[in-house]
């Protein structure tokens, strides 16, 4: 049993939700949104709530059951509260405004980068670093937010691009190192310390670095 399927989609208060051909449809104070019910589970309107179902117990209907439930989620919360993403511009000269039903964006190169702003999406700067998304279709507002962020995402050394309010990045030759690491390829830091141990144990047999350098025999000395 599905723990999120199971659970009923309360409708509040301002929002009207219909069933229609296997079509749901929300209408709220932030618009309309529908969503088509796929034919392993079933949706039934009833007390306020919205109840999703599977249909038997085959692997697909279970699966479907639990995702059907949080898009039915997401679309009433959408038409009732809405949805908002968060993105910060860091670097010295990077900036954003809003001109007109497009997005300018400064982001360090020679030229100006535009983004129009799609009709179903709001795009605010409170200040030139700070871009506020917002909207009632949540997958529509996490896709402009990806978008605009693809345009200089965040580099490893400084930080510099545009990210996420809430995103961490990881700054320093150490976190480049571990993505190389992660994607398969060998670290440049590793791969220095085996060209000095090798050109180390060359010169000096026996020799951990060139600092430690053996002494040599009283015999030798001159």
């Amino acid at each position: 049993m599905s723990r999120i399927g199971k659970n009923p989609v309360a409708i509040p208060a301002g929002v009207t939700v219909e069933l229609a051909d296997q079509i749901l449809t929300a209408k709220g104070s932030l618009g309309t949104l529908s969503l088509l019910v796929t034919n392993e589970v079933t949706a039934t309107i009833a007390d306020g709530a919205v109840t999703i179902a599977p249909k038997d117990e085959s692997k697909r209907a279970r699966a479907m059951w639990g995702t059907t439930r949080a898009l039915v989620n997401n679309m009433i919360t959408g038409v009732a509260t809405g949805f908002t993403r968060y993105l910060d511009i860091n670097g010295v000269g990077y900036r954003a405004a809003v001109q007109g039903d497009t997005l300018t964006l400064q982001l360090g190169y020679s030229h100006e980068v535009p983004y129009p702003i799609p009709k179903d999406v709001r795009i605010n700067c409170e200040r030139p670093t700070a871009i506020t998304i917002s909207g009632a279709d949540r997958q529509r507002v996490g896709q402009v937010a990806a978008e605009i962020r693809s345009f200089r995402p965040p580099e490893p050394y400084k930080g510099k691009g545009v990210k996420y309010s809430n995103e961490t990045v990881a700054t320093g030759p150490a976190s480049s190192c571990a993505r190389r690491l992660k994607a398969g390829r060998g670290c440049r830091c590793s791969a220095r310390r085996a060209i000095s141990t090798r050109r180390s144990s060359t010169i000096w047999p026996g020799a951990r670095s060139p600092r430690l350098r053996p002494s040599m025999p009283a015999s030798s000395r001159t």
